[in-house]
């Protein structure tokens, strides 16, 4: 058997993991590669496998990094099953269908220039009719049941506790005599979650490709990124502006959610209009209502039914542009959480321009900022931005809490790694070069076990 690694080698994004067998031939993930234009042009580039032969795709979630290049797969020929869970069913259609708006909108930009300049147009690199094709081919499973995907492969999904359908693959492998089990690992959620339920795997494996997107650093502790949250909504209160909170559509807004309905007396809640002001966010929440029996049982009540709208009465749904301006007028007692996270596009930048020069705001940011971002400029102190060319003094507040990623961190990587019994060969993907090299250096000091750093292109023999 060889597995092959084609992306996420000493790199964040573009996850896809080939093996091959005697009788088979098969990926893990067909994510798009982020971050600077260079790097992503490499998503033009061609698949460096023969689409007609591969038998089978399984996608471990639906966030783009994982799955954002399966449109230009299928448009290219690939026809075979797509092994899934099942809610990334509705996950996909939404997140797929907004990257392929992205690409839309990217190449038209891009085109204008190209245009005033004399230069050959450029096509996007997928549509949104790229996307039902995709869809069309979803073979969907629940967790923790064996599926036969090819005549020598049985898969297994497990819970991985990082988003909504999210999942650890299993495969069992038949060669000769002998079975293998190799376990990938996706994304590892960072447990105590309130929501997802943490992750599940254990036993033996021969092979565990395993994520190292935080395996330089821990984080804050639930508990702890609780009380700051409840702590910086207490001072916005007094302070008598608005609070804005940018924020992931899957996973992080829906945490926010559940924090303000369980705390919407203790925190003095009802004194604020909270406005979701994202059409993602607001699709898969909605989205999220539909898998209640996925999560931890104390969170199950929240999803079911109208229940989070009975909890949060004052909680407005804001899809339509025009409601989203008219939120510009608001100048007080507005909670308004909206894309993008990392404050790099979306409503979120709207807002900024019209709160954040003025102190009696305030700005929560709720996740990672990671470096050239707009966040992280923000997060680290610069007294002015640019928005659109327009300078923008950073007078509001800003209070930065970091324990609620959906990622597990430095020590809970261990520990998941840990739970294999028989400290089985372990292959170190998806984590920056420097982060991945610090996180090798660590686990190797704290477990009896051959650890390797996959590169681009490397050939795995099991």
């Amino acid at each position: 058997m060889k597995i092959k690694v084609h992306g996420a080698a000493e790199e964040v994004t573009g996850s896809c993991i080939q093996i091959t067998t005697e009788h088979s031939n098969i990926i893990v993930d067909c994510g798009l590669i982020q971050g600077a234009p260079k790097r992503e042009e490499r998503n033009r580039s061609p698949f460096p496998f023969s689409l007609r032969e591969i038998d089978a795709v399984i996608l471990t979630h639906a966030h783009i990094d994982h799955s954002g290049r399966l449109p230009v797969l299928v448009s290219q020929g690939y026809q075979g099953p797509i092994h899934t869970h099942q809610a990334n069913a509705d996950l996909l259609d939404i997140l797929l269908m907004d990257s392929a708006y992205l690409q839309e909108k990217e190449a038209e930009w891009a085109n204008k220039k190209r245009d005033r300049k004399g230069l050959k147009l450029v096509d996007a690199l997928y549509t949104q009719d790229d996307v039902p094709p995709v869809l069309s081919l979803l073979n969907l499973h629940p967790y923790n049941q064996s599926v036969e995907i090819t005549e020598d492969i049985t898969m297994i999904l497990h819970n991985a506790g990082h988003i909504l359908g999210s999942a650890h693959v299993e495969l069992l492998v038949k060669e000769n005599s002998h079975t293998k089990r190799i376990i990938l690992s996706g994304d590892i959620g960072n447990p105590g979650s309130p929501i997802q339920r943490d992750s599940n795997i254990f036993g033996k494996a021969d092979l565990v490709l395993m994520e190292s997107t935080y395996g330089n650093r821990n984080h804050q502790s639930w508990e702890q990124s609780v009380v700051e949250l409840k702590e910086a909504l207490e001072k916005a209160r007094h302070e008598g502006g608005n609070v804005l909170i940018p924020s992931f559509a899957v996973g992080r807004t829906q945490v926010l959610l559940y924090y303000f309905a369980k705390y919407y007396k203790e925190w003095h809640l009802n004194e604020w209009d909270i406005y979701l002001d994202s059409p993602m966010a607001i699709r898969v929440t909605n989205t999220y209502g539909k898998y209640w029996q996925l999560y931890k049982e104390e969170s199950q009540h929240l999803w079911s039914g109208e229940t989070l709208h009975q909890k949060l009465p004052n909680l407005k749904f804001t899809p339509d542009t025009e409601q989203s301006i008219e939120l510009n007028s608001v100048r007080k007692g507005a909670i308004i959480i909206a894309g993008s996270g990392m404050m790099n596009g979306g409503r979120i930048k709207q807002h900024l321009k019209h709160n954040l020069w003025r102190p009696e705001c305030t700005l929560i940011v709720a996740g990672f900022q990671p470096e050239g971002t707009l966040g992280n400029r923000i997060v680290e102190g610069a007294p002015y931005i640019k928005l659109w060319g327009e300078t923008v003094k950073v007078a509001a507040s800003v209070h930065t809490i970091g324990g609620f990623s959906a990622h597990a961190g430095q020590k809970d990587l261990l520990k998941w790694y840990q739970k294999f019994e028989n400290s089985p060969r372990l292959v170190l993907i998806h984590g920056a070069k420097t982060t991945i090299e610090e996180f090798h250096d660590f686990i190797t000091q704290n477990v009896d076990s051959e650890v390797t750093i996959a590169k681009q292109g490397e050939v795995i023999r099991v």
